[in-house]
């Protein structure tokens, strides 16, 4: 069955959720929450649907709202998602799922494994956000991602205007754009940028992601920087959680505050990967992971 990447249900509410679908139409369903700003389009990366194929596993991976074909939802928390997440699930058939998210998909994972535990068989955190009212949440964070959330906490309508700009330039150059981008990343990361299929993958995900202005994008960070509105130490489901010791971007600390955090989280570090060269080079085994 070909990947369906403009998939809609209409919400209780009347907005619309988009989705895309990969692998294995008959498989085991895995929801994988995209990181920020990103999209349903992120599981167009190279290997992502060969890997869900491979494994059996239906993927399912949602517009978050504001985000790509999803209408915005104001005022929305982070525990509002796991309510969109369950219309999905029911609207599709699916009794228990597993889930997992990418970076700002993090949260929205611990959000799900907090409120929704009895529709999970699992749930992973790849290259995660953390609280970032934690000590050290920051420590080993590029400047750029630092000023990012710094204005995320002070002033959305400045980080706004940067994500606007930062649209524009991935439009007109996106050569240039990532290039850019990449100076502040490890060398994992630069390395896997490069290639032509992820870059074009990763430039695609994140022109959906603002294909309705840069307010969705914001609002995540503004949610990652405020209260979560729950503990991560009342989480009680299965959690694994993947993250690079060279990771700039969601830094080590991050991680290793959400192992140590998470009742019997099942962590992971390895060494030699960053934020986007970990998902590159071991989703599969993630998902298997996941899957059992």
């Amino acid at each position: 069955m070909p990947t369906q990447t403009d998939n809609r249900i209409r919400l209780k509410d009347g907005r619309t959720l988009a989705y895309a679908t990969y692998g294995d139409p008959q498989g085991k369903p895995v929801l994988h929450f995209h990181g920020t700003p990103s999209s349903r389009m992120e599981g167009n990366l190279p290997l992502v649907d060969e890997s869900a194929t491979r494994l059996g596993i239906r993927l399912i991976v949602p517009d978050r709202p504001g985000m790509g074909l999803s209408d915005s939802r104001p005022g929305r928390t982070l525990l509002d998602w796991p309510d969109d997440v369950l219309e999905l699930a029911d609207a599709l058939g699916l009794g228990r799922f597993a889930v997992v998210g990418l970076s700002g998909g993090g949260p929205y994972v611990a959000a799900c494994a907090y409120q929704i535990p009895q529709r999970l068989t699992a749930a992973g955190i790849i290259s995660g956000v953390s609280p970032l009212d934690v000590p050290h949440a920051l420590q080993g964070m590029d400047r750029s991602d630092r000023q990012m959330f710094g204005l995320a906490g002070r002033a959305p309508w400045l980080l706004r205007l940067v994500f606007w700009y930062t649209a524009r330039e991935l439009r007109r150059n996106p050569d240039r754009a990532l290039a850019q981008m990449a100076v502040e990343l490890s060398a994992p990361d630069q390395a896997v940028l490069a290639e032509s299929d992820i870059k074009g993958a990763f430039v695609q995900t994140s022109l959906e992601a603002f294909r309705q202005g840069a307010r969705g994008a914001t609002w995540d960070c503004v949610l990652f920087a405020r209260p979560w509105g729950f503990r991560p130490q009342d989480i009680r489901v299965p959690v694994y959680l993947w993250h690079g010791e060279v990771d700039t971007t969601c830094p080590i600390s991050m991680g290793r505050y959400m192992a140590g955090a998470i009742p019997g989280c099942r962590a992971h570090f390895l060494p030699q990967e960053g934020h986007y060269s970990l998902i590159a080079r071991h989703y599969e085994e993630l998902l298997r992971a996941l899957v059992g």
